[in-house]
């Protein structure tokens, strides 16, 4: 899959897990520094906002964005990745007076885990991932271009579907 920033090619690493298939676990940090994986998730679907760094437009809008739709629906677990700092995490959620869990993948390797790192600007690949309560991949969107958004209203009724 190509990947651009503003018509600029990138280069991904990793190798992006296919529907239907077993996720692998990851790895990532909480504002607590404590570690978090996907077998904190296990027994529910979990919709895995990934945005490349929250101190932008586009992220911002998607993290808000999932952050309603999913806050308003029963049994859905909402992650949300970035590179950014805890400090930048937390300022950004200060700054726009929401009240939301964020996790950080400083190392990228959730990233190549789920074929998204883009090393040279350490940074994900705008993406979205659906596991259900079993650890299946329901769903994914991986963005093409880093400044377009996801598409939303087929993510959330991805994940209303195998609720």
């Amino acid at each position: 899959m190509e990947f651009t920033k503003k018509g600029k090619l990138l280069k991904i690493e990793g190798t992006q897990p296919n529907i239907g298939e077993m996720v692998p676990n990851f790895f990532v940090r909480n504002k607590n520094d404590e570690t978090i994986s996907l077998e904190n998730c296990q027994g529910e679907i979990t919709l895995i906002s990934v945005v490349p760094d929250i101190d932008t437009r586009v992220c911002a809008v998607q993290t808000k964005a999932f952050n309603k739709n999913v806050s308003e629906l029963e049994g859905i677990n909402l992650i949300t990745i970035s590179t950014n700092t805890k400090d930048e995490q937390e300022n950004w959620c200060a700054g726009e007076g929401i009240d939301m869990e964020m996790f950080r993948d400083v190392d990228l390797s959730f990233g190549k885990m789920y074929g998204i790192a883009i090393p040279e600007l350490n940074v994900l690949a705008r993406s979205v991932f659906i596991i259900d309560a079993t650890g299946k991949l329901i769903y994914k969107e991986v963005v093409s271009e880093m400044s377009d958004e996801p598409n939303y209203d087929k993510a959330i009724e991805s994940a209303k579907a195998v609720r």
